[in-house]
């Protein structure tokens, strides 16, 4: 039996309250600035507390009422084209990979290891490799500033593909089985007994290919040129033009603070089904 050590618990108590205040703090600040007129947060030193500009600089930067030399395209559209782009990737990602994975795991087609491992070296390949040419397609697709042109190219996963197939591996033979005895299809099988029991997985990727998605920048920096489809990652970006006394750093905050929202909701609310995901020892 392992001894309670006081000690040894108030340690680790206090190590973790530090990691927490390391993290939380640059979050606190950018609320705090969030809530400050343009000119209080430039002056030194910054306050520490919340301002009284709550309300009005959020109001502003949802609708566009405001804005500095930069972009001034209202951020309540920036994270409703973030919004569908996350969502769907990630359903795409997901859909895509477990209709691959049940192919290569459940039918006998020629070449299937080939084709599994063709799906799998591309993991090794670094997206810088292959961005130029996906943007040539997109370009000669006209998809450029468009939903298609954000989502279509991100929604193939080699990584989601592997983990499927990995689990339907052990799914036991005799289900296969006893499904087709009672006269189920392939795609019912998929439907009735695959798709159920990898609830958990799907959850687990679910929330990992949603904040994927909520956080691309490279992409959409490539093949959007239009303020009206800048997802909020890239706003945030476009909203920072010229020198520090010329920017609107409390919008600026403003956006920061309401681009994190949507992840942290989405890890809040599925935390019980994504820790189960990765840690179901049932598998």
């Amino acid at each position: 039996m392992v001894e309670r050590n006081r000690f040894l618990t108030f340690l680790s108590h206090a190590v973790l309250l530090l990691g927490v205040l390391i993290v939380a703090f640059p979050v606190y600040i950018t609320f705090v600035a969030s809530t400050h007129t343009a000119a209080a947060i430039v002056q030194a030193p910054m306050p520490l507390l919340p301002g009284d500009q709550f309300w009005h600089n959020y109001v502003a930067v949802l609708t566009g009422s405001e804005h500095g030399p930069g972009s001034a395209a209202p951020v309540g559209r920036m994270m409703w084209i973030s919004l569908v782009t996350a969502l769907v990737i990630s359903i795409g990602k997901i859909a895509i990979s477990l209709l691959s994975a049940f192919a290569i795991v459940y039918f006998r087609f020629p070449f299937r290891m080939f084709f599994f491992w063709a799906v799998f070296v591309t993991l090794m390949l670094p997206v810088e490799v292959r961005i130029f040419p996906t943007y040539k397609v997109v370009s000669d697709l006209g998809m450029l500033n468009s939903y298609a042109g954000l989502t279509i190219p991100l929604i193939a996963s080699a990584t989601a593909t592997f983990l499927f197939r990995q689990f339907f591996l052990t799914v036991p033979e005799e289900l296969t089985e006893a499904s087709r005895m009672d006269g189920a299809g392939p795609m019912r099988f998929f439907i009735d007994v695959l798709v159920p029991l990898s609830a958990t997985s799907i959850a687990a990727l679910f929330v990992i290919q949603f904040i994927y998605g909520w956080n691309q920048y490279l992409w959409p920096l490539l093949v959007t040129t239009d303020e009206s489809m800048y997802p909020v990652v890239i706003g945030i970006k476009r909203m920072i033009s010229g020198g520090d006394s010329a920017q609107q750093w409390n919008l600026v905050m403003a956006t920061a603070m309401l681009a994190m929202l949507p992840p942290a909701l989405v890890v809040m609310l599925m935390q019980k089904w994504f820790v189960k995901g990765l840690v179901d020892t049932e598998k």
